[in-house]
């Protein structure tokens, strides 16, 4: 039988830290800094790793033949995998229109895909090609009348899931990117022109279609400079996010509301309080306090204080399919990934988002077989023992 391209693809690159390592070569250095960096000097990135590395599940043997299924709902809606795309700023840095590479990877294996309101692509473009796997980060607006056009704009494009981020009160010092270059105006230098030449299929793509722009919120600025719509971000985003705001999204949005970014079980409860339908386990990747625990550390305390009441979405040092089977073994119902699969699209283009699924399945279906698990029930009873 002839090999496809994807089962190829599986034996050049089986696992992501492959993809990671081809997409270092295949990009500018100043985007693999930003992809790669946390803040300060990021311990708390290699906390992340290491603590979800510590993480282990004891096998039950003897349990015949078993063929996994890692199907799974939330808020009504079925997904193929646990597992799906997590919101991502300026992710056209990283590869051009990754967005929509990623849009039409997430719809082909129904898994779910968070666009940020920070993204290179607006809702209205990657709405149609997502169905009905969207869900959209909402980095709240200080203008309430902004908030509301927001809102408005992803629903109309598809976007039914809302998740309104926590964990940005404001811009974090990630000093690695500084130190590349990332955050200065756009201008030509030795080092820019050298970059561009060593990564020729990059630039070239990246001058079919632009240097990446914050589309979204360029209607608000009334401008297409770069430059303008950054200072309107550090101006108008972020910084005023409190429970009385949740509230007032929570009445302005129909559909399921998550809340992003909570690792304290009592900012949980309250959560769950304030009506939403999902609480977001994550310290942003690491990317804004180097203080901050591992994300997977939080985990299991605030899924005994919600008791079922809100779904459980996690992320944060998530890097393979064993990584998602020890999430959801500890009691999350999705688990979102965000460099993964940017290390997928800037490593194989096209392909990117479609094999990253793959590697992650696979894994994801090896390690319940090994565990003795044939269901993500089965997961979360054999983690309580």
């Amino acid at each position: 039988m002839k090999e496809n391209h994807l089962e190829r693809l599986m034996r050049r690159f089986p696992a992501i830290s492959d993809l990671r390592e081809r997409a270092g070569r295949r990009i500018p250095h100043v985007a693999w800094e930003y992809l790669e960096s946390g803040c300060g000097d990021e311990t708390a990135v290699a906390r992340n790793l290491e603590k979800m590395s510590a993480v282990t599940l004891v096998p039950r043997f003897l349990k015949g033949e078993l063929v996994p299924d890692v199907s799974t709902s939330l808020f009504g809606q079925t997904y193929q995998a646990p597992f799906g795309v997590a919101p991502m700023g300026l992710t056209g840095l990283i590869w051009p229109r990754s967005e929509l590479i990623l849009a039409r990877t997430v719809a082909k294996y129904s898994i779910p895909y968070c666009l940020s309101t920070v993204a290179t692509q607006t809702p209205e473009t990657v709405g149609p090609l997502v169905g009905d796997m969207g869900w959209f980060q909402l980095y709240p607006p200080r203008d309430p009348k902004t908030r509301d056009d927001l809102l408005k704009r992803a629903w109309d494009s598809g976007f039914k899931t809302m998740v309104v981020t926590a964990d940005v009160p404001v811009g974090s010092r990630r000093e690695r990117s500084t130190r590349a270059g990332f955050g200065r105006p756009e201008r030509f230098t030795l080092r820019n022109v050298y970059e561009a030449m060593k990564h020729p299929t990059w630039t070239i793509n990246t001058l079919r279609i632009g240097f990446p722009k914050l589309r979204t919120l360029e209607k608000y600025t009334n401008s297409t400079s770069t430059a303008t719509v950054i200072k309107y971000v550090s101006r108008s985003l972020g910084g005023t996010l409190s429970w009385d705001y949740l509230k007032e999204v929570r009445e302005a949005w129909e559909g399921p509301l998550v809340l992003k970014g909570i690792v304290h079980p009592e900012d949980a409860e309250l959560a769950v309080q304030t009506g939403v339908d999902g609480i977001y386990v994550s310290n942003h990747g690491a990317r804004q306090l180097n203080a901050v625990p591992a994300a997977i550390e939080s985990l299991p305390e605030i899924v005994r204080r919600v008791k079922g009441r809100a779904g459980i979405i996690f992320d944060s040092g998530v890097r393979s399919g064993l990584d998602v089977v020890r999430a959801i073994a500890l009691g999350a119902d999705i688990v979102l990934l965000g460099r993964a699969f940017l290390y997928g699209v800037a490593a194989l283009g096209d392909h990117g988002g479609d094999h990253v699924v793959e590697i992650l399945l696979a894994d994801m279906k090896n390690v319940m077989v090994q565990l003795g698990c044939a269901s993500l029930q089965e997961l979360r009873e054999l983690a309580r023992g």
